[in-house]
């Protein structure tokens, strides 16, 4: 699977620090915990119906 460049750039246009990446409020922390419970919700949907 392949990121769309528009996409990474959507998401990283407000990030202008590194805190703003990497902190605990930061985009990586927000996308880890967004795309982890979109993968548990599947997955539940999955086993549930």
């Amino acid at each position: 699977m392949n990121i769309r460049k528009e996409l990474l750039d959507e998401l990283l246009q407000e990030c202008k620090t590194p805190p703003d990446l990497f902190g605990e409020g930061g985009i990586l922390k927000q996308l880890t915990t967004a795309l982890v419970e979109r993968a548990l919700e599947a997955e539940l949907s999955t086993h549930l119906g």
